[in-house]
């Protein structure tokens, strides 16, 4: 370090004040100056009020539904169990549960009590099919008009058809082929196909008279074949199904409630607790929860209903539930094969992801590596294959890495390979664009000093070189497949495989939204861990330290 002993020099008022009577243009004072802080916030506010008017945002936040938003939001960490209390038109009431509830095979929650009684109900057919509807359904048929078995008044005569047809069915029956149903009627036998009719019979059928159910600690509905009433903490609706397919709430509507059309079903919503649908033919009830439902064991397992400290004695010490492997394996086997969430299936698509995105990376650095150096004009002094090589580039990364997928699954078909091919086409213009302009900001006095020793060509670029983009390149390779981890889930949304067509298919549903909040979480702690140690090997690289 070099050091001055000139000595510091102090400048008073007198002196400064000479300095700008010299320099008056230097010292001017400029009162537009102090118009730029205000002025920056002005055009802040005109731009924030144009895009306002432009994009219709207040329109859309006006007209937009803050309900669906708030249970979009919901499902991503509740779950709904949907009973459907079915009301026949006798009055006899049912309750049936989605195909594949949460709570099992044979459901029974606490928070719903059944009242049950016989009721006398019809059985049997309501009318009996005769000839005459035969008759019927032949004239509505395919065939044409004419034809045998069809009804319709033919040309020829009754008894010369029925001389035909009977012939046709005598040879039917020697040769043992017809294309007929069996018992189907025919010209020879046109009653065949005749139901007798039964008279109905009467039978004592188990049916529910009342049911009771509690959606939180104030929330009940209470529903029977002809009425439903609903309570929200201290509030009431009576909402009276019948007679004939109209819904009649008794009263005035609560702001808790709601019916578009007269007589047509009554909404009623109990906030984060769920909602109730009120029809002339049932109740359905959706009671939410909070958490993901049978997250380690679905209801097929038996570990499920169980407590923590059941399970992790059974799988200790307890007796074996499968003579053919141990606790310990049943219960992984139960995990990764789990019905609801398919844990399995999650993270081996998620593991395809991160190979898809490491596979298409990798490739796309070897092929543009050496591409960069014919790109590169202080390397290659080719004018016509440096511009060859550039304007390839400029065509692989012109064309977006979706659209890249598109064709490859249209090409190959849905799978990891059309996702890697998108990455690796997307990747080698990019990287080979930034490699060539690597090299072509080298300090050539490192290189001519290697080739005036006499060193070789290659021994040239290999020294001279190399050391100055080596570090440059890894770094930008690891960036690539940090942000590729990212950019293989969307192209997977399209079919090219991995976790991005796992989440699209439980998004379609409209209602696994607990599923889409377990993947975007997974894929989240994916690109974080990926994000630190790509940053670290970068910081390595590049010889810079972490903070």
């Amino acid at each position: 370090m070099i050091r001055s002993n000139i000595p510091a020099v102090t400048l008073g008022d007198e002196d400064i004040s000479a300095i700008a009577a010299r320099h008056p243009d230097v010292f001017a004072n400029r009162p537009w100056r102090r118009l730029h802080g205000p002025a920056v916030i002005a055009a802040i506010a005109l731009y924030s009020v144009y895009c306002w008017f432009f994009f219709g945002i207040g329109k859309v936040l006006n007209e937009a539904n803050w309900d669906i938003a708030g249970n979009y939001l919901a499902d991503w960490v509740s779950y709904e169990i949907r009973p459907d209390f079915e009301i026949e038109p006798d009055g006899a009431m049912f309750i049936e549960w989605s195909r594949f509830s949460p709570l099992g095979a044979a459901p029974d929650p606490d928070w719903i009590d059944l009242t049950h009684g016989t009721m006398e109900r019809s059985s049997g057919s309501d009318a009996a099919t005769s000839s005459a509807s035969v008759a019927e359904k032949a004239a509505n048929s395919f065939m044409m008009p004419g034809q045998p078995g069809t009804g319709a008044q033919e040309t020829v005569s009754e008894a010369a058809g029925a001389q035909t047809a009977g012939a046709r069915d005598a040879a039917d029956q020697e040769s043992g082929f017809s294309f007929m149903a069996p018992g189907a009627p025919t010209a020879s036998n046109p009653a065949a196909g005749a139901v007798r009719e039964t008279a109905p019979q009467s039978i004592a059928e188990e049916v529910i008279t009342r049911a009771v159910v509690r959606l939180g600690a104030d929330n009940t509905v209470t529903i029977t074949p002809t009425l439903v009433t609903l309570t929200r903490g201290a509030e009431s609706l009576a909402v009276r199904l019948g007679p004939g397919e109209v819904v009649t709430p008794e009263g005035v509507l609560p702001d808790w409630a709601q019916q578009r059309y007269a007589g047509r079903k009554v909404v009623a919503f109990f906030g984060f607790t769920g909602r109730v649908e009120v029809d002339y033919d049932g109740v359905k009830v959706r009671h939410r929860f909070l958490g993901w439902e049978n997250f380690v064991f679905d209801a097929r397992s038996p570990f499920w209903g169980r407590s923590a400290a059941e399970v992790i004695s059974l799988v200790m010490s307890g007796e074996r539930l499968d003579p053919s492997r141990s606790n310990l394996a049943l219960a992984w086997n139960n995990i990764l094969y789990n019905a609801d969430w398919q844990h399995l299936d999650v993270w081996t698509k998620l593991l395809q992801t991160i190979v898809m995105a490491f596979v298409g990376t990798l490739f796309a650095s070897v092929l543009a590596f050496p591409l960069a150096f014919l790109a590169a004009r202080n390397i290659t002094r080719n004018r016509v294959l440096n511009q060859l090589n550039k304007r390839f580039f400029d065509f692989l990364r012109s064309v977006d890495m979706l659209i890249w997928a598109l064709f490859f699954t249209r090409a190959f078909g849905p799978g990891p390979l059309a996702g890697i091919s998108a990455i690796f086409f997307t990747d080698t213009g990019t990287l080979g664009k930034l490699y060539a302009e690597a090299l072509e900001n080298i300090d050539d006095k490192q290189r001519e000093g290697v080739r005036s020793v006499g060193a070789q060509p290659v021994a040239v670029q290999r020294y001279g070189v190399l050391p100055q983009v080596l570090p440059v390149f890894a770094s930008q390779a690891l960036y690539f497949w940090e942000s590729n981890t990212r950019s293989a889930t969307i192209i997977g949304a399209v079919g090219a495989g991995g976790i991005g067509l796992k989440l699209w298919e439980a998004m379609r549903t409209n209602q696994d939204w607990e599923n889409v909040a377990y993947m975007v979480l997974l894929i989240l702690a994916v690109v974080f861990i990926f994000d630190n140690i790509s940053n670290a090997l970068r910081s390595r690289l590049m010889g810079a330290s972490r903070p």
